[in-house]
């Protein structure tokens, strides 16, 4: 694996924020508003809502069923340029499929970060929440942060970023995800933690655990670029066991701030997406005690 290269730093001009209006998906908002103002970033609030009319709605309740979505969408505005002020803003509010207006959005405004708090069960919940969200991340070109249910009360909620946690498998993807952590390890002045889990070893393995463990270190040396490595406060460690439970131990004893991945475009195989271990993903995103960075390759 060659050294990563030098890439110029992050430089987030224009975050979506998506909301379904509950509690967790206001969890996401103290990061937003500190990303907005640390990067002087617009922000985008972005809401879908089922169509008013369609097959299940009668149509003699049409034009009261309008109005009264009419009236919603400006209280939701209302709501949200509130929740923004002092933030350049604007509020995007859609019908229809989440996941394709979500596209539309991200194509017409050039955003180039998506923030989203989920509950991080299984299943379906309400609109951002669960397998919408996992699909979000999958499926969704630039950088998306997860806020999930377990992120509260560790830590101050002000959206401070003091440790980065980077995991990864050295897929070719990594270097991109890498990059990311780096930067914003650089803008935050924060802790840089490199991660690379090890499966156990198997009965009849040619290579020693302590080779492996030293190989996967210099791995992971070159994730980083040199120069970084002159200012960044960085932290390599090999451990060895399942990839998900490794990564959210980690993140939950060293009380890290932010969790970074890298995850490939969804192809078929539910919860194969990412390059780290099936669902590895979804497991930390579900259940990190800090928001968690996907970024797609």
């Amino acid at each position: 694996m060659k050294t990563a290269a030098v890439l110029a730093p992050t430089r987030f001009q224009h975050i979506l924020f998506a909301t379904d209006f509950s509690l967790a998906a206001a969890s996401a908002i103290p990061y937003v508003k500190k990303l907005a103002k640390h990067y002087e970033a617009e922000v985008f609030a972005f809401h879908v809502r089922p169509a008013v009319v369609n097959p299940m709605t009668r149509p003699a309740t049409w034009a009261v069923d309008v109005e009264f979505a009419k009236a919603q969408d400006a209280k939701h505005r209302r709501e949200l340029l509130e929740t923004f002020s002092g933030v350049p803003t604007k509020v995007l509010v859609e019908e229809g499929d989440i996941v394709s207006e979500l596209k539309k959005a991200i194509e017409k405004n050039n955003i180039d970060l998506v923030v989203l708090g989920t509950h991080g069960r299984s299943g379906l919940g309400k609109l951002l929440l669960g397998s919408i969200a996992e699909e979000i991340f999958r499926t969704t070109a630039c950088p998306v942060l997860t806020v999930g249910p377990h992120s509260e009360g560790i830590h101050d909620s002000k959206g401070e970023i003091r440790e980065i946690l980077f995991a990864t498998d050295f897929a070719s993807e990594s270097k991109a995800p890498a990059a990311y952590a780096v930067s914003l390890a650089q803008e935050f002045q924060a802790r840089l933690v490199m991660l690379h889990v090890i499966p156990e070893p198997k009965a009849g393995d040619l290579v020693s655990a302590h080779d492996v463990t030293e190989a996967s270190r210099e791995l992971l040396r070159k994730l980083v670029p040199a120069e970084a490595q002159a200012w960044c406060k960085l932290e390599y460690l090999v451990q060895h066991g399942n990839p998900a439970e490794t990564i959210l131990d980690i993140a939950q004893v060293r009380e890290s701030d932010l969790v970074a991945l890298g995850v490939k475009e969804e192809t078929g195989v539910p919860g194969a997406s990412t390059h780290l271990p099936i669902a590895t993903a979804h497991k930390v995103v579900s259940r990190a005690v800090c928001p968690v960075l996907t970024v797609r390759s």
